[in-house]
């Protein structure tokens, strides 16, 4: 078996779960490698062992069989980055706060790999959304798990974004921003924005809009089959886009449509997951300070 580890960063309290994770591995005759953002991490705080390799930014992943992404969800969504077309299964060991992607807690690193060895493990599809325009964005990773939105720069005043669902026009949405949400993303920034929890198998995106003007306006769920294009207006020449963490700056001229990719992320989870179970204890469903 051929298994990437990926990272961005983390605190020294982590070392005894990664280096267990190591040693699992290591037991079990598995081939590692480690991404080279995850070496890198590992080396400002801890050593790195040397019969691993270092995969480069550039590097085929094709031959691995899992990645294995330490850290929170921010870190799952670059994994999804560096996986790609190559829908190569991905394993979420959480070391961040809420996780609702990155499911594995830290302290069952054992059991979760045994899992994985035994084969008692489901690979779930996440869809991810594409996003089309007329210039080279985002070093051509124009894809993402959670969201794409257009946002005003800086402190500038509100934008207004007219929209189109497959060539029909929807709203002009005078606001700071616009979100388009995946069924992954919805428990994300749309959320924060008002927006819906939709469950990951639902074949919708959520377009919920940042700060409007018109308090009126709400959030709505369209199908996943539709492509969703936007012209922008604004007092300032620049606005922001981002697709999960990444961002940027472009200026009203480019055309920007978005749709479901043909590719999708795939996660491994266990068989004592529950995404009701999830929502319940990360959003505190529930929870009475009288209880």
């Amino acid at each position: 078996m051929n298994i990437t580890i990926h990272g961005i960063g983390f605190q020294k309290e982590f070392i005894p779960h990664i280096e267990q994770l190591f040693k699992i591995l290591k037991d079990k005759k598995v081939e590692v490698s480690l991404t080279d953002s995850f070496s890198k991490s590992l080396k400002k705080i801890a050593h790195v062992p040397n019969d691993f390799d270092v995969l480069q930014k550039k590097a085929s992943l094709s031959h691995i069989d899992f990645l294995i992404s330490v850290g929170g969800d921010g870190t799952l969504l670059d994994a999804v980055c560096l996986v790609g077309k190559n829908e190569i299964p991905i394993l979420g060991i959480n070391t961040g706060r809420l996780g609702f992607l990155a499911t594995a807690p830290k302290e069952n690193i054992e059991s979760t790999i045994t899992a994985l060895f035994e084969k008692t493990y489901s690979i779930e599809s996440r869809s991810l959304l594409s996003l089309d325009s007329d210039s080279s964005l985002f070093n051509g990773l124009n894809f993402g798990l959670n969201e794409f939105t257009i946002h005003k720069r800086d402190t500038s005043s509100m934008i207004t974004v007219h929209t189109y669902i497959n060539n029909q026009y929807l709203n002009s949405y005078w606001a700071d921003g616009l979100i388009v949400s995946t069924p992954t993303g919805s428990t994300g920034y749309s959320l924060s924005c008002g927006g819906p929890l939709i469950t990951p198998g639902a074949r919708n995106f959520v377009i919920t809009p940042v700060s409007p003007h018109n308090l009126n306006v709400r959030p709505i769920v369209v199908s996943d089959e539709s492509e969703i294009s936007f012209e922008i207006e604004g007092r300032s020449e620049k606005f922001l886009i981002s697709l999960d963490s990444r961002s940027e700056a472009i200026d009203a001229s480019i055309k920007l449509s978005v749709k479901k990719a043909e590719f999708s992320a795939k996660l491994v989870k266990f068989a004592d997951y529950s995404y009701f179970d999830t929502l319940r204890q990360k959003l505190n469903w529930g929870f009475d300070m009288r209880n």
